[in-house]
């Protein structure tokens, strides 16, 4: 593996921590990584707290949209390198058979959209997903990827699964 890495992140309703996946490594991989997402059973939206948290530290949000995964089965989807689940559901869940056979790993974020409250309360919620999602995607785009083998890879994303948190919902 080396040079340009494709990574998809799934979760079941491709609305809110997928595509915020999807956004921060788009942004932020530049030249070497470039962002997807997909959902098991996409609801065919995205959260409007989703595009807001994304909006509010300058993260482009053109041509995000819910997907389904099988959009990337078919032989002309673009290969991927990598493809994490970002929720529990979908990573108990039957994945398809990713064409390339791409390194996957599971890195559990709490749902936003599950959260209760006023809206400031929710809206904190997705910052929350946001700010986990960004302090794991930092380490993954900082991997020397060309460096490490299939299953050195492997582990090191899924230690990055299990990076508690310092990060506050503020």
């Amino acid at each position: 593996m080396q040079g340009h890495y494709n990574v998809l992140f799934v979760c079941t309703g491709n609305s809110a921590r997928s595509i915020l996946a999807e956004a921060t490594v788009h942004h932020f991989g530049r030249d070497r990584f470039h962002g997807y997402s997909a959902g098991s059973q996409p609801k065919g939206f995205i959260y409007p707290q989703t595009l807001d948290v994304l909006k509010a530290v300058d993260l482009p949000i053109d041509g995000l949209r819910s997907k389904s995964w099988a959009e990337f089965t078919t032989p002309d989807a673009p290969v991927m390198d990598f493809v994490i689940t970002v929720c529990d559901q979908v990573a108990g869940e039957v994945c398809p058979a990713w064409p390339g056979a791409p390194i996957t790993a599971h890195w559990s974020i709490p749902d936003p959209a599950k959260a209760q409250g006023d809206e400031a309360t929710v809206y904190k919620a997705f910052v929350l997903a946001r700010n986990l999602l960004q302090q794991r995607i930092s380490l993954l785009l900082n991997l020397n990827v060309a460096a490490l083998d299939r299953l050195a890879l492997s582990s090191r994303l899924d230690a990055m699964g299990k990076v508690p948190s310092n990060d506050t919902a503020g």
